[in-house]
């Protein structure tokens, strides 16, 4: 099946040339080029598309807030931060991913490569984690270290890193920001509770 993407981004320069690298792709169609993201979620209704590529500078503020939104109603679409200027790190922990103005055609097409097998390995079941893997992942979300989990919990590190290994293979989510996504859309933690 081949990935339904919508780009959003305000200069019409940057989105033609990224989607013509995305539509060179065999696994991706571009099915909507925005520059603003206003009724975003109608159109990916509209669309059917699972890939998101945004600038969250076009988010502001509400970015955090706006994405929670964005996926309590569509839990399976994956968001990609599309990053034209230097961004605080905190801004980028909503997301799943992130392409870099500078990233050449052969870094964007691994990248997309990257995004397109986590779809593929995302799984529509409930995912039922135990009470100990919510804890650990509760702590992951909050930017504990592996170290500071276990000794928070009197566990091992070894522990930790074999829980770790169970969210990843149950939830499909490989990175921190994408756990921390999970957390807050799941009310495992609040906004507050973030670093």
């Amino acid at each position: 099946m081949r990935n339904r993407v919508i780009i959003c981004e305000a200069s019409e320069i940057i989105v033609n040339g990224l989607a013509e690298i995305i539509d060179g792709m065999a696994q991706f169609d571009v099915v909507m080029r925005l520059d603003n993201p206003e009724r975003l979620s109608e159109r990916i209704l509209s669309t059917d598309a699972n890939l998101l590529i945004i600038n969250p500078l076009l988010l502001g503020y509400q970015n955090r807030s706006f994405l929670a939104q964005l996926g309590k109603e569509h839990p399976n679409v994956t968001l990609i931060a599309l990053v034209t200027s230097y961004l605080d790190h905190a801004m980028l922990t909503p997301y799943s991913g992130v392409i870099e103005i500078n990233d050449t055609r052969a870094k964007i097409i691994s990248k997309m490569n990257e995004f397109a097998q986590s779809e593929t390995t995302k799984s529509t079941d409930d995912v039922e984690l135990s009470k100990r893997e919510t804890d650990v992942l509760v702590a992951v979300a909050k930017g504990m270290m592996n170290k500071e989990i276990a000794d928070q919990m009197n566990i091992s590190i070894h522990t930790v890193i074999s829980h770790r290994k169970n969210i990843t293979r149950k939830t499909g989510i490989k990175s921190i920001s994408g756990l921390t996504v999970y957390a807050l859309l799941n009310n495992l933690i609040s906004e507050d509770e973030l670093i």
